[in-house]
């Protein structure tokens, strides 16, 4: 993964969504004047994504602010559930917008409407692709940093925008060369159904933190393990977790043998939350100590 020097974690969030906003706005302006010259159905399913990959990147943005707002007196737990709730808003516009681009699919069909080549279109094409790779190789190192559930969800678009500019500008070509027009109109349809599918993996996402879903089993496995590498720990139980955003929540409760102090006690389950840090950082853990 490409080095970059130490930023902090408010910083790299911030220009993740600011760099997403900028390349979709270029996308769409871009896309729009390809339309414009060709009629292609493919690139009109393209424009469309990428007018919505730079609404969901502004909802982001503000998103973003909010989420990494720190605790307060109201909101102990900080406000990292706001991205799922973004997530989860957006989802459902995606999922009507796919919806709408699969009924002008149908249409075009109906009206059999050919194709204009230019080659302007194909240079707008190939740019776009080297502008969302860019893109798409920095929001992988911020989400490496950061976890950010928006900026993964942010990701996942604009991956999905590297091959469906892939497939546009080979369905152009494909039309221009062999006039066969139908390849425009089937890639078109493959893009409506995989941003279909993208908003319902984006809301699964979203409403399982939304319900405080537990985290991954590899997870919960892990933690239950560093748990037991201390000797005095005779048993783990009531291990609860969740995360909001950025953060990961745990409980649980240790068996330690009765005949030690409260000081002891307590110095075992300190090494054991550090322990769990040092592994998960940014996870706010508790530990009830049980004597048998």
């Amino acid at each position: 993964m490409i080095k970059f020097p130490s930023l902090s974690h408010n910083f790299l969030l911030q220009s993740a969504t600011i760099s997403a906003i900028v390349v979709a706005a270029t996308l769409v302006i871009g896309k729009a004047f390809a339309y414009s010259l060709t009629n292609s159905l493919s690139i009109k399913a393209s424009l469309i994504d990428s007018l919505l990959d730079g609404g969901i990147s502004l909802v982001n943005f503000f998103a973003v602010r909010h989420a990494i707002q720190p605790p307060d007196e109201d909101h102990r737990f900080g406000h990292g559930k706001v991205e799922a709730l973004a997530g989860l808003l957006q989802s459902l516009f995606i999922a009507g917008s796919a919806i709408w681009l699969l009924k002008e699919v149908i249409g075009q069909v109906s009206a059999s409407e050919e194709i204009t080549f230019h080659s302007t279109a194909l240079v707008v094409m190939f740019g776009a692709i080297f502008l969302t790779f860019l893109l798409v190789l920095w929001q992988n190192y911020v989400i490496a940093q950061t976890q950010s559930l928006a900026i993964s969800a942010d990701s996942l678009h604009y991956k999905t925008d590297l091959f469906t500019n892939i497939g546009v500008l080979l369905s152009f070509y494909i039309a221009h060369t062999f006039k066969f027009f139908y390849i425009d109109w089937f890639v078109a349809a493959l893009i409506a159904v995989y941003i279909f599918k993208t908003s319902y993996e984006i809301a699964k996402t979203s409403f399982d933190i939304l319900m405080d879903k537990e985290l991954s089993a590899d997870i919960v496995a892990q933690i239950r393990a560093i748990a037991w590498e201390n000797p005095y720990v005779k048993g783990v139980h009531d291990l609860r977790t969740r995360s909001s955003g950025k953060h990961n929540f745990i409980q649980m409760h240790l068996d330690l043998d009765g005949s030690l102090t409260l000081f002891d006690a307590h110095v075992v389950a300190e090494e054991i939350e550090q322990n769990i840090i040092a592994v998960f950082p940014d996870s706010d853990v508790i530990i009830h100590q049980d004597p048998i």
